[in-house]
């Protein structure tokens, strides 16, 4: 066979996902952790897990790493079933929340580590580690040790580390969590900048809605053990599938049968976003073509710095937020002024039912 056959051969095609889970089942006792997952990653893709805790994310993201074993299914690494191989058999490699560098070590050896445990010469592996350490800005630090870094610096540590022995896959376990705000927001694009350059796989769990809005390509959204939705961002946020999806990413104010079927004689739920919404301080507002509009009272105000939520008690719905981006009436009470709130019939999303 020819080299060109035989790279041709070896090498994956875009048309076999990096990560592929067929019913994907993980038991603990009686409880069912995983529920049938079904999911294909693509090559060089940022696929984020999200969901809130115990919803299956995390567990997902062990059993593709080997850390625990499914009870039923399939896990395909670039199409070989890896599904009952050892961790260091699997070409993935993880980054835990907490780093877990080695305190006594200096940053180059903390990254070597991974291609000593192979058997790499020292030579080799330290110059492949300064490599790493220079990849992700921290090459003037190859001999400091892990406390004289930043929190922000040690998770880049991390990433080196996990980076150097060239996985097909980087899975990341909510490895922004214990950063404060202005610094995970840093290192969110950050993040996201190294694995477009590298081109490697990513998948990031999180329970954080802007971080997987911020960095992925696409999201699946967990609930008990389950898929409930999987889109890009903007799918997601705009057209959620459910009530779930709905109410976890962003803020969704839920209008139910009742109130669709007085306004659009339909008996479905539906939902529109809050920035989505209008809001007049008097009840002159009329409803027109385009357009719904119910009355209501004002119950509190909350400013946000980009805006104000302003929480509407709606007279024949429920009570709902409204996102004002200009400036509010001067010198007036508005906590219990009758209001109207209106939005355009294109911005209501119709969700299906959920089983």
């Amino acid at each position: 066979m020819s080299e060109t056959a035989l790279a041709a051969v070896q090498k994956p095609t875009a048309e076999v996902p990096a990560i592929r889970l067929r019913r994907l089942t993980k038991s603990f006792g009686e409880t069912n952790a995983v529920d049938g997952v079904d999911l294909d990653i693509r090559q060089g893709e940022f696929f984020s897990m999200l969901g809130p805790s115990g919803s299956g994310k995390t567990t997902v993201l062990r059993l593709i790493a080997g850390f625990e074993l499914p009870t039923s299914g399939t896990i395909e690494l670039e199409g070989q079933d890896v599904s009952g191989k050892a961790p260091f058999e699997r070409d993935v490699n993880t980054v835990f929340q907490d780093y877990a560098l080695f305190p006594h070590m200096s940053l180059v050896d903390n990254v070597a580590y991974g291609l000593r445990v192979r058997g790499m010469g020292r030579t080799e592996r330290r110059e492949r580690a300064a490599e790493a350490l220079g990849r992700v800005q921290l090459g003037k630090f190859v001999s400091r040790r892990p406390s004289q870094l930043s929190g922000g610096q040690r998770q880049r540590v991390a990433l080196a580390r996990a980076l150097v022995v060239e996985p097909k896959v980087l899975l990341l376990d909510e490895p922004l969590g214990a950063l404060d705000l202005k610094l995970r927001q840093q290192m969110q694009i950050e993040l996201k900048e190294l694995q477009r350059s590298l081109g490697i796989t990513f998948i990031f769990v999180t329970h954080d809605q802007e971080e997987a809005l911020t960095m992925s390509d696409r999201i699946g959204v967990f609930n008990n053990g389950k898929i409930a939705q999987i889109g890009t961002a903007h799918e997601i946020y705009q057209r959620p599938a459910g009530p779930f999806v709905a109410n976890f990413v962003g803020t969704s104010n839920l209008f139910d049968p009742v109130v669709a079927g007085r306004l659009y004689g339909r008996q479905e739920q539906f939902v529109v976003r809050p920035e989505r919404l209008s809001l007049s301080w008097d009840r002159s507002a009329a409803m027109h073509d385009g357009v719904a509009s119910l009355p209501g009272k004002v119950t509190s105000i909350v400013y946000v710095g980009h805006a104000t939520q302003v929480n509407v008690a709606l007279e024949d719905g429920p009570a709902v937020v409204v996102l004002v981006g200009t400036e509010l009436p001067e010198g007036e009470q508005l906590l219990g002024r009758d209001v109207t709130v209106s939005w355009a019939h294109r911005d209501a999303v119709w969700l299906p039912g959920e089983a």
